[in-house]
Formats: C-alpha cells, sequence, structure tokens
C-alpha cells in the first residue's frame, strides 16, 4: 500500500521539496554561528557520522567487510576529503559575500562536471547540455560584477563559492565511480567520516582550536547535521526510488530561491537587482543542462536506482 501511495508522487513530491527547503536553512545556521568555518563543519560532518553509526553497524556490517579493501573504499575517503573542502569554501563564502550569491556560484558544479566529462571521462556533452552551461556562466560574470560593486570581501566571498563548486564537482565524479558497487547508506556514512577526519586534519594543521566555542555552536551544527543532512540530503537519494534523477535535480534548483527568502526575512539582505538577474540566469542555466544531460525516463527500479543514484549527488551544496 505504502509503495503504490509513493509511487504516484502526490506524497514524494513534497517531501522532496520540504527536503529542499531544510537544506537551504544552512545558511541560516552558518550566519548564526560564530565558530570558526572549519570547526563548524567538523562538528557537522562529525555528528552526522555518529547519528549513522548505529544504522551502519546493524545494516552495512557484511558490506563494510566487502568494499574495506576495495578501490572503491579508497575512491569512498577521498570522496568525503573534497567534500570536506567544499563545506569548508561555502562555509567561508557565507561570511563574505551574500547569501543569495553565495549559494547560487556554490551550485555552478555543472562548469567543473562537464569540462571533467569532455577531457577526463571522454563523454558527450549534447547541445542543450553546452547551452545550459553557457548560460550559467553568463549568470556567474553578472553575479561577480555585480558583488565588484560591494566591496572586495564579496569578491572574495564569490571565489570561495566558485571554488567550493569545484571541490563538489570532483566530489561528484568520484561518486559515480564507486558509488556503483556500494549501497547509499554506507557510501554517505564513510563520506562523512573520512569529511570528518579531513576537517580535523585542516583545523589542527590549520592552529584552530577543536574545543573552547559556545553551545550555540555546538546546536546550529547539530541542526545542521540532522536538518540540513540527513533530513534534508539523505531525502534526495531516497526519492530517486519513487522520481527521476532529473525531477530531484530541478527540485534542488529551489535552494537559491529558499535561502534568498531567509537573507531578507532573517538577515535584511535585500540582493541587488543585478544579482538576482543573474541569478535567475544561472538558475535557467543549471536547468537547462540538467534536462539536457539527465535521463527523461519514469522512476527508476531495483539495480536502476542505485545506477541512477550516481546523476545526483548524495550530499548537496549545503
Amino acid at each position: 500500500m505504502f509503495k503504490k501511495l509513493f509511487s504516484g508522487g502526490a506524497v514524494v513530491r513534497p517531501v522532496i521539496v520540504t527536503a529542499t527547503l531544510l537544506t537551504s536553512l544552512s545558511s541560516l545556521f552558518i550566519r548564526l554561528a560564530n565558530a570558526p568555518s572549519i570547526i563548524l563543519v567538523f562538528y557537522r560532518v562529525t555528528i552526522a557520522s555518529l547519528l549513522m553509526l548505529p544504522y551502519v553497524i546493524a545494516k552495512c556490517r557484511d558490506e563494510l567487510r566487502r568494499v574495506i579493501k576495495t578501490r572503491d573504499m579508497a575512491l569512498s575517503l577521498l570522496s568525503g576529503a573534497f567534500l570536506g573542502v567544499h563545506f569548508y569554501l561555502y562555509f567561508q563564502s557565507l561570511k563574505l559575500t551574500s547569501i543569495t550569491s553565495a549559494v547560487i556560484l556554490v551550485n555552478v558544479e555543472v562548469f567543473f562536471v562537464a569540462f571533467a566529462m569532455l577531457f577526463v571521462l571522454r563523454e558527450k556533452i549534447s547541445l542543450r547540455g553546452w547551452r545550459g552551461i553557457i548560460v550559467a556562466f553568463i549568470g556567474s560574470v553578472i553575479i561577480a560584477l555585480a558583488d565588484a560593486n560591494s566591496g572586495n570581501d564579496n569578491i572574495i566571498g564569490d571565489l570561495y563559492a566558485f571554488l567550493g563548486a569545484g571541490a563538489m564537482a570532483v566530489y561528484t565524479l568520484i561518486g559515480r565511480v564507486c558509488r556503483r558497487n556500494m549501497s547509499t547508506a554506507l557510501y554517505t556514512y564513510i563520506l562523512y567520516t573520512s569529511s570528518a577526519v579531513t576537517t580535523f586534519l585542516m583545523a589542527v594543521l590549520s592552529g584552530t582550536p577543536l574545543a573552547g566555542y559556545s553551545g550555540d555552536n555546538i546546536l546550529y551544527a547539530a541542526l545542521l547535521a540532522i536538518l540540513c543532512t540527513l533530513l534534508g540530503h539523505s531525502v534526495f537519494s531516497w526519492g530517486l526510488k519513487f522520481e527521476t534523477p532529473a525531477f530531484i535535480s530541478i527540485a534542488k534548483l529551489m535552494q537559491p530561491f529558499f535561502a534568498a527568502i531567509v537573507g531578507v526575512i532573517i538577515f535584511s539582505e535585500i540582493p541587488s537587482v543585478l544579482v538576482v538577474v543573474g541569478g535567475i540566469i544561472v538558475i535557467a542555466g543549471i536547468y537547462d543542462y540538467t534536462k539536457g544531460t539527465s535521463p527523461v525516463s519514469t522512476a527508476p527500479q531495483g539495480n536502476g536506482t542505485e545506477a541512477a543514484e550516481n546523476d545526483v549527488s548524495d550530499t548537496d551544496t549545503d
């Protein structure tokens, strides 16, 4: 009965939209926290990893024994390292530039993914895909030009967000390889654990204290882990059992819209006309690219679900 109810889309699609809203709240928690970005990332992924541990022990022990000495394990650890770098760059961008600019620019990973597909993986990109890339690039330039008039911090923040998109692209491409032979739960757990180790080392090497921060910072990190990560991004992978990768990817394009609303209501951060125009152009370009590169078939079933999950990031931008 439940499978039939979910397969109709009446339940799944509102749940996915709600997950998109929850992931968009990350900008709020990051802005409210006053701990260094690397500490906030470390706390977030550590809490997420610890929360997943009981399930992994109960359900994934045999699978873990199988993959622990394989290339998939090494790739998952490398993917997690890039995810940690991505989170750090994105968190740092939110401290320097507007929420709208940061959230939009960190979503332009399509640039990096497309060129890697072309020059590294030797995969072809459709004409519509190229059109989407060009349109998104034009929108990004408009945002950068708009922020250039707002001071050097904004430009540096934009650069952090753009580099964060690059790190996210590397994570996504590696994930496409190792996820073929691993369940979502185990891959995600390894991902967050590796990300926690990476950010721990980054904090130690930079001389950033690991403790001594207020309880508010722990609370915001926990909210990031629970609401934005486990109840946000993890729902996207769950939704692939009932919806196409294209729908999930397009639904996630609402994140900049929701995040901009958060910026306006909570921080009275009203984006300039150029940033809004550039943002609309970027989102239109990403939409065009998504439609030009995603399968249009109905939601995959069985092994097809696992394959489809490789085309949508298990963990997104925020």
